[in-house]
């Protein structure tokens, strides 16, 4: 696998010529909230530069963020991400 900077996938995404979904509302990758990270998930379906974000991504172990239509935390791909805090009485008691 050939590595895939940053800088390269901005060009790309000049290249096309149409705003890429994540440089509309940039926080919305990097949230706190999972609800907030499901959309942008969502938002990466239709991205012309999905597969060479998300090579990208992987190659640099990003710490967090949606990267090419995943959820990234500590550098591994993760299918959702928890909220924050503790589990409720509820879910502790199962």
């Amino acid at each position: 696998m050939t590595s895939i900077s940053l800088a390269t996938l901005a060009r790309r995404a000049g290249d096309l010529g149409n705003p890429l979904p994540c440089s509309d509302n940039a926080a919305l990758w990097f949230s706190e909230q999972p609800a907030d990270l499901e959309l942008a998930k969502a938002s990466c379906q239709a991205c012309p530069l999905r597969g060479p974000c998300l090579v990208g991504a992987v190659e640099r172990a990003e710490p967090f963020g949606v990267w090419g239509g995943e959820i990234f935390d500590k550098g591994r791909i993760i299918a959702h991400k928890r909220p924050r805090g503790h589990p409720g009485r509820a879910a502790r008691a199962s």
